[in-house]
């Protein structure tokens, strides 16, 4: 079976939510009707990441859920992780115990980046941590996909 890579990075805020909701449903349903099998990483660090795991719950249910995973990809083990399982297919901590946790969520997001076929982006300023990431994506050979109105 042939495993499409999908990570999504994006600001802690969202400025334009049901613009943003929209796009992110439109991508997901395509990739699941268009892939043999989809795992889907995101992070937990603010309203992007929530509403793309909602997007992406929503869809299994819509859709099937026998081609996709949504996998929760976490910088290091958090609280209340046992309650998270519930929701995530999977809990994923890549890296090395020894990455300091100030660097944690970069590092954390360059291995997203580095582990996929596609990153789904919402960055509408150049600076921060997603801004920082999807520059790192334009270094690597992965498809970027921006949400944004200037198309």
């Amino acid at each position: 079976m042939e495993i499409y890579r999908v990570s999504f990075i994006g600001h802690r805020e969202i400025d334009d939510f049901r613009f943003v909701e929209e796009q992110l449903e439109e991508i997901v349903r395509d990739l699941i009707w268009s892939k043999e099998y989809v795992e889907f990483y995101v992070g937990r660090n603010g309203e992007f990441d929530i509403l793309v795991a909602s997007v992406i719950k929503r869809a299994k249910r819509d859709y099937g859920n026998a081609n996709s995973s949504l996998i929760l990809v976490l910088p290091y083990p958090i609280a209340n992780m046992d309650m998270m399982e519930d929701y995530y297919d999977e809990i994923w901590l890549p890296l090395d115990k020894n990455v300091h946790y100030k660097s944690a969520i970069t590092k954390r997001n360059e291995w997203m980046v580095e582990n996929s076929d596609m990153l789904i982006a919402y960055v509408i300023r150049e600076t921060g941590g997603a801004a920082d990431c999807l520059r790192y994506a334009g270094n690597k050979e992965v498809e970027v996909v921006k949400i944004t109105r200037d198309k």
